[in-house]
């Protein structure tokens, strides 16, 4: 299982992210534990300076907008 956790203040793009991440993973066929982060702080230690950011197994692997469809299966797959 792989744990994604989306990084924002809750903005629609972050939810947006959340979603595509959830749809995405359903379509492959992937176990994920998808978590929100909307603590700034939590953010902030992370590195991450601008959102929404995708955290894939504790790595950060994006930033600052909604990733495509085929980043997002990429990371699912590796």
């Amino acid at each position: 299982m792989k744990t994604i956790q989306i990084l924002g203040s809750g903005c629609a793009n972050c939810q947006r992210t959340y979603d595509l991440f959830a749809r995405t993973a359903q379509e492959q066929g992937v176990e994920v534990d998808i978590q929100k982060v909307e603590d700034i702080a939590e953010i902030l230690a992370m590195g991450v300076m601008s959102t929404p950011g995708v955290v894939v197994d504790g790595t950060v692997v994006h930033s600052g907008s909604i990733p495509s469809h085929s980043q997002v299966v990429s990371w699912l797959d590796a």
